[in-house]
This record gives structure tokens, sequence and C-alpha cells, in this order.
């Protein structure tokens, strides 16, 4: 995660993007990148949804989405300073508590 994250940054350092690489601005951009993920499946059945990777165009579209998000994601945690996995393990361990397994359905 944090060879793509260096990455990423060389990435927009070398076309001199930092400057617009604002946490607002890259959250506004991961929330467009999520929409653009969203509308792949707007109009699915549910059983579309689950088979919209076998079809290769499709698969390629769903892949290069969830790339974007991933990109803005990890752009938006490197600028604020947010170890990703840290957040989410903490996140997961404050769930476990906050919904206990027989806590009901």
């Amino acid at each position: 995660m944090a060879a793509l994250q260096r990455r990423l940054a060389a990435f927009a350092a070398a076309r001199d993007w930092q400057q617009y690489h604002t946490p607002k601005n890259l959250a506004a951009a991961l929330s467009v990148e999520a929409s653009e993920l969203v509308e792949i499946f707007q109009w699915l059945t549910p059983e579309q949804s689950a088979r919209v990777m076998e079809d290769e165009s499709e698969a390629a579209r769903v892949e290069d989405e969830v790339a974007d998000v991933l990109a803005y994601l990890l752009q938006f945690c490197e600028v604020l300073g947010i170890d990703a996995l840290a957040a989410l393990s903490a996140k997961i361990d404050r769930n476990e508590g906050r919904f206990p397994v027989n806590g009901g359905r």
C-alpha cells in the first residue's frame, strides 16, 4: 500500500499536480469516481450485478473505476497522514463492539 502511495505521489509530482491535491479536491474526486462505479450497476438487477465480471468489457470498466476510487482514497490518506489499514482495523474493532454477533439481525 505504501509503495502504491509513493508511486501515486511521484506521478502527481512529475505533473505538478500536488497543488490540486487538497483534502477537499481529493474527497470530491473520490466521490465522483465512486459515483462512476455506482453508475455501472445502477439499472442492473441483483442477479445481473452478481454476474457483471463475466462480461470482459464490463469487468474492465468495474476494475478501472475500482482503481480510480482506490487511487483517490490513497492520495487522500497520504495528504492527511492517515494510515488506511490502521484506520480500517480500528473501525472493525469499534464495529465488533457496536454490533455483537448475537445482537439481532
